[in-house]
């Protein structure tokens, strides 16, 4: 490279390099398919439950189209929905991506905005409680379920929230569309929830080449329900229709290339969790450092006493503020554009939270209404993540954030 020449550009998820070590198996898996034809719910997505199972702690595992149709179908499941003068209410995070709210409102009920924690983006608990309270002084709708979001990998605290909703009698469907893989107290993620719902879409830590998705069950008798919401409400007879359903099968081939993808998920997983080790230990000074005209907060696997925590990282997110730890938008999109003209690529999850979208700011109270998820939507930068970025990236990334 020429002092003229830009640096070469680091890829923000490197799926090339994953697909060149994969590419025997993978190669194999889809003749596989190929060879019996079967492209809809062949024999390798059965295959696949029983993976997703394991990995989830033996749990009940269901195939589906993708995360999206992961969630609407786990409300179509447990009842979730409205008609004539019924509604119900689905608490859900306000920091998080439009799927998690748009699929109440394709299942009948009406999402309610909750705010979330500042440290670790994940849903503040206090926040709820007061949206519940709101939801029953008003009395326009019942109250039926929660969806926490593990954003960007991190499991939520799964024991404090359940007992908050069994104290109300709502359902709790975990939104881990970023976290398979992760833990909590050596409890895997698929086994922290009644029903669990995750992604399969590439950039995922455990990601398809195309989309895909899971529900995770507890008990077998929900994941019979969920595999007839799956296909159409049909029972034991195709025909049979027992329920009210949507066409949410996944393609044999998106399994076959799953399950090539999973004999290597452990050492991803390791990668990633050494990748984010890496960026905290280079990053944390910046948070204090005079030289650059930002400050970076670190993403932290927050866990009480006595308790562990393992993120999936599917994303290493930043919050920056400017020099005098102000929150500025500005300010991140200085340090945005500054990664940026040295070939380091960023992006931001997310630029506006669900309550304040146009599609759904009739469902909420507007600016200032939930301040957190408001200010992080202004602050958030996430970082290149992935199992395959080396240290001579981690390194020129980590220098470039700390030295203006």
């Amino acid at each position: 490279m020429t002092p003229t020449e830009p640096p070469p550009r680091i890829p923000f998820v490197d799926l090339a390099a994953q697909s060149r070590r994969l590419r025997p198996e993978i190669d194999r898996r889809i003749a596989g398919v190929l060879d019996h034809g079967r492209y809809v719910m062949g024999p390798e997505v059965d295959e696949l439950e029983a993976e997703l199972g394991r990995w989830g702690g033996g749990v009940s595992a269901v195939a589906v189209s993708s995360g999206s149709d992961a969630l609407l179908i786990a409300l179509l499941a447990l009842g979730v929905g409205g008609g004539g003068n019924r509604r119900d209410a689905v608490f859900v995070p306000t920091f998080t991506f439009t799927a998690t709210a748009e699929v109440v409102l394709l299942a009948g009920a009406v999402p309610v905005f909750v705010d979330v924690r500042e440290e670790d983006f994940l849903i503040d608990l206090e926040s709820l409680d007061r949206e519940y309270e709101a939801v029953l002084a008003a009395g326009v709708a019942t109250p039926k379920a929660v969806i926490p979001v593990d954003l960007f990998g991190l499991p939520v605290a799964e024991e404090p929230l359940a007992e908050w909703a069994a104290a109300r009698k709502l359902d709790v469907i975990s939104d881990a569309a970023q976290s398979f893989g992760g833990q909590r107290d050596g409890r895997p993620v698929g086994s922290l929830a009644p029903i669990t719902t995750t992604s399969f879409y590439p950039a995922k830590p455990l990601g398809c080449y195309g989309d895909g998705g899971a529900v995770l069950c507890l008990e077998p008798a929900t994941a019979e329900v969920v595999r007839s919401v799956r296909e159409h409400g049909q029972s034991a007879d195709r025909y049979d229709i027992v329920r009210l359903g949507v066409n949410g099968r996944l393609d044999s081939l998106q399994a076959a290339v799953l399950l090539a993808k999973l004999t290597v998920f452990e050492q991803e997983l390791a990668a990633r969790r050494a990748v984010a080790a890496g960026y905290g230990e280079r990053l944390r000074a910046v948070g204090s450092s005079a030289a650059t005209p930002w400050r970076v907060s670190v993403p932290e696997c927050g866990a009480g006493p006595g308790s562990s925590v393992e993120s999936s990282w599917a994303q290493y997110t930043l919050r920056v503020d400017d020099a005098a730890g102000r929150p500025s938008a500005g300010t991140r999109d200085a340090l945005r554009a500054h990664l940026d003209a040295a070939g380091i690529p960023t992006a931001v999850y997310y630029p506006r939270p669900m309550h304040l979208q146009p599609a759904y700011e009739s469902y909420g109270r507007g600016a200032g209404s939930l301040p957190v998820g408001e200010s992080l939507a202004d602050r958030v930068v996430s970082l290149p993540m992935h199992p395959y970025l080396d240290q001579g990236a981690l390194d020129r990334i980590c220098e470039r954030i700390a030295n203006a």
